[in-house]
């Protein structure tokens, strides 16, 4: 006890303490490892990295362009891109290259954003690209884009706290106070620990006529206005009313985007122009290339990436005949030319992370611009308050100003002139300080007139700004009254159009056409398959095999029809014919294991080929029992290429036979004795790796060695071999059995 508790002090030592005395190892709880170490580091990495907040940026986005404000870049020119970032790291001090590759993802030129915020000049590569590299930032130049004038409009005037930057040199803003609910209006994507953020955008336009009917009815259907997401790179959206409802109610849902296409018939081609916000061209053609390669894709002839100075454009050249619309339905099902943008509404509120829908983002955007608004109102208020109370001073003196003269004339020292004044004229020492500042030649009635008669405006606009601050309605009215002004100024027509959902799953459910003509189909006993066209084949000479290899099966089919190769793992392996291209008897063809990708060592048994998965197989054991199996229980509704458990794995494998309604098949037991049965005895068993039944009695150490399907003449009495009830022995051969066989046997 006394040990453990000594343990026990031990693991409460201060790790700090013990690394300055000298490196001294000591166990610590893994619990207080975490605590004292790692929570420290997630919360700084979710508060102050990865997550947005209610302004719509990340502290890195807020301090690049809150420097650039500093620097004068919203009127004036534009300025090299590397001094922004040096000037930039006064604020973030994580270095120079993350500073820039966060600024080219705000620009203008990058596309990455439905609404830029910076007007940029030079190769900022493209969000649509993933190969087009930006340029160094001693090549680029940029400055403010006129829409970031909404984020720093009010920002002297007390409508958002600032705090010291990270050497307490300058300070910065905590946020920016964005005249619209910016948050929604570009996509932001951040990866933090435990949690992350993925906000699609929406068109500014809808997003402000939104927020304005919440502010006038918070029961507002959102669907009036807010049609769906806005992506910079256009495409369409598959409108989902569901899935939008789900987004605008709880923040999460998956939007589905593709692309634009159009079809130019003089050239026979497709051009892609608009693509989904979640891929890039290269990653586009890199999938249809592999599917080419599969033989999945048949109908493009080549494909060229035309991106120019114009925009982004991919062309397909297709081959003749080829529908264009069925193809890129193809195209949309099998790559990124139609994918999801995963919504995770997840921001900041506060410094606590809360996943929102948009109802709720906008209800909390509206709390924070009312707070801005009423601290504008209320800072504008105390300067015309402060400047009322002097000219409230500056009245006094038209009274007499020949007496206020006098007094600063009869002053002995300077500094009793205010004292003097403040006693002559009744007034406090910020107004008397006031008034001795004035100069000379404003000692005239005239001029002192002048500035008294603002009074009565000062007054009517405290009245003004006062009743603003009293009521809820009037704050309301400015909010919508510059939401209105945004949507004037900034407002832009919908990028991304909607299709609906209803008709793209019509599309998407058609039947991928197969082309169909008769093929034979071989499989040698080493596992390589070919693929044979009738003409080919009667052309061809004899099959290039490898030298202990031999052809197991050869049948006779169509391009449409699916196959299934089962193994000796008790595996079976879908494919279809139309999947393996067409070869030549001269060549080895394709090896099975490597294409479809069986396990180690394992080896293809035989194939089974079928159009609608009727029939039977048979499975022979060599303890004499036989399992009969529907091929309708290898179907899947999914597009499943691996099933296992395909047949029963206890008992060895005498052989397998996809059997008709009057097949028969002979069974040669070790001992030679052969039995004869017809398929129908046996029951169908729906149970893929059923046992099977007994159909051939076997003596202690006997076992099936080999399965043949029986033919017309291979016995001279057939009758022999055959039995009424099963299990039975069978028979062994007798000379007269042979029948024709035995006499050509004497013969030779």
């Amino acid at each position: 006890m006394a040990r453990k508790k000594e343990q026990t002090n031990h693991k409460k030592v201060n790790v700090n303490a013990t690394i300055e005395g000298g490196g001294i190892i000591v166990d610590q709880p893994i619990t207080e490892t975490i605590e004292q170490n790692y929570m420290p580091y997630a919360m700084s990495v979710i508060v102050s990295r990865a997550l947005p907040e209610i302004d719509g940026f990340k502290p890195s986005h807020r301090k690049i362009l809150y420097t650039m404000y500093k620097m004068g870049l919203l009127t004036g020119a534009r300025t090299k891109s590397a001094n922004i970032v040096g000037q930039t790291m006064k604020l973030n001090p994580h270095g120079d290259q993350a500073i820039y590759e966060t600024m080219v993802r705000l620009t203008r030129g990058n596309e990455t954003l439905l609404h830029p915020y910076v007007d940029s000049k030079g190769n900022f590569g493209k969000a649509y690209s993933r190969d087009m590299a930006f340029a160094a930032s001693r090549y680029t130049e940029a400055k403010l884009d006129p829409i970031c004038a909404e984020f720093f409009r009010d920002i002297d005037k007390d409508t958002v706290d600032f705090v010291p930057n990270y050497d307490n040199q300058m300070m910065e803003p905590t946020l920016l106070p964005a005249t619209f609910p910016s948050v929604l209006v570009n996509s932001n994507v951040g990866i933090a620990v435990s949690m992350a953020s993925s906000i699609c955008p929406f068109n500014l336009k809808e997003l402000c006529e939104t927020t304005i009917g919440l502010i006038r009815d918070p029961e507002y259907d959102l669907h009036e206005t807010l049609k769906g997401p806005d992506f910079p790179g256009g495409g369409y959206m598959i409108f989902d009313r569901a899935v939008l409802d789900q987004v605008y109610h709880t923040g999460r849902g998956s939007i589905k985007i593709r692309a634009k296409f159009q079809y130019d018939k003089s050239n026979n081609c497709i051009e892609i122009t608009e693509i989904p916000p979640t891929t890039t061209v290269e990653a586009i053609m890199d999938k249809i290339v592999e599917l080419i390669k599969q033989n999945k894709v048949r109908e493009i002839a080549d494909m060229r990436d035309e991106t120019d100075l114009s925009g982004l454009k991919l062309t397909l050249d297709l081959k003749r005949g080829i529908d264009p619309d069925k193809l890129m339905t193809k195209l949309f099902r099998m790559t990124p030319l139609q994918d999801n943008f995963a919504c995770n509404f997840n921001v900041l509120i506060a410094g606590q992370p809360r996943v929102m829908g948009v109802r709720e983002l906008l209800t909390e955007w509206l709390a924070f611009r009312t707070e801005c608004v009423r601290r504008r109102v209320y800072f504008d208020l105390k300067k015309k308050q402060e400047k009322l109370h002097l000219l409230k001073g500056l009245e006094k003196l038209i009274l007499d100003i020949d007496k206020a003269i006098r007094i600063v004339r009869e002053t002995e020292e300077e500094s009793e002139v205010v004292m003097n004044l403040m006693i002559g004229f009744g007034i406090d020492e910020t107004q008397a300080e006031y008034v001795a500042e004035i100069k000379l030649r404003h000692l005239n009635r005239e001029y002192i007139l002048k500035r008294t008669q603002e009074i009565e405006d000062l007054i009517r606009d405290i009245a003004e700004m006062e009743g603003i601050l009293k009521s809820n309605k009037k704050v309301q009215a400015i909010i919508v009254s510059e939401l209105k002004d945004v949507v004037k100024k900034y407002g832009k027509p919908r990028k991304t159009m909607l299709i609906f959902a209803e008709d793209v799953a019509e599309e998407d459910e058609a039947a991928e056409e197969i082309p169909d003509y008769p093929v034979n189909l071989f499989l040698t006993n080493d596992g390589y398959f070919k693929k044979i066209t009738p003409q080919s084949l009667r052309m061809s000479g004899e099959h290039k095999l490898k030298e202990t290899d031999f052809i197991t099966q050869h049948v006779e089919t169509t391009n449409d029809t699916e196959l299934l190769f089962f193994t000796d793992r008790q595996q079976v392996y879908k494919s279809r014919t139309c999947e393996f291209e067409d070869t030549k008897a001269s060549l080895f063809g394709d090896y099975i294991p490597a294409k479809l990708g069986f396990d180690e060592n394992e080896k293809v048994i035989g194939m089974i080929v079928t159009k609608d998965y009727s029939g039977n197989v048979l499975f022979f054991f060599d303890n004499g029992k036989v399992a009969k199996v529907p091929i309708k229980s290898y179907e899947t509704k999914t597009k499943r290429k691996k099933l296992s458990n395909a047949y029963c794995g206890k008992f060895a494998l005498a052989g397998f036979f996809e059997c008709g309604e009057e097949d028969e098949f002979v069974l040669t037991s070790s001992a030679k004795r052969k039995l004869l049965f017809h398929c129908a005895v046996i029951l169908p068993k729906t149970t893929r790796d059923t046992q099977g039944v007994a159909v051939m009695t076997l003596k202690k150490n006997h076992f099936v060695e080999k399965v043949e399907r029986y033919a017309e003449g291979m016995f001279a009495n057939p009758h022999r071999f055959r039995t009424k009830t099963l299990p039975a022995a069978g028979a062994l051969m007798r000379e007269e059995d042979f029948g024709e066989q035995l006499s050509l046997l004497g013969e030779s």
